[in-house]
């Protein structure tokens, strides 16, 4: 048994939540910040056989995909901030970040 853990992005969130249910998956979802963006994320817990984990892979591949996103720079620390004009940057996001890690002991009770 594996347990699989995905960050997501938030407007990925319906798509793969929908994809799981659809496919037979149970999920738990959790509301997560990411650190670079300091946006909203989302992240899967999902419990399977082992022999299952590249359909769940290849589920969230498939709803999870990166896009472009113009972010407006942070202002610099400790330097002078009369000259610093941000100009917004282009950024990737989306995608997914996946962890799978063994089970040692499933219990449902």
């Amino acid at each position: 048994m594996k347990l699989v853990v995905a960050v997501i992005q938030d407007k990925d969130s319906s798509n793969l939540a929908s994809s799981l249910v659809a496919a037979n998956f149970k999920a738990t979802k959790l509301a997560s910040t990411g650190g670079f963006l300091k946006a909203g994320n989302t992240t899967f817990i999902i419990g399977t056989e082992d022999e299952r984990v590249e359909d769940v892979l290849e589920i969230i591949k498939d709803s999870c995909k990166n896009r472009d996103q113009l972010v407006a720079p942070v202002s610099p620390m400790g330097g002078n901030a009369d000259t610093y004009i941000p100009y917004p940057v282009n950024v990737k996001v989306g995608g997914a970040t996946v962890f799978v890690l063994p089970v040692d002991q499933f219990e449902k009770f």
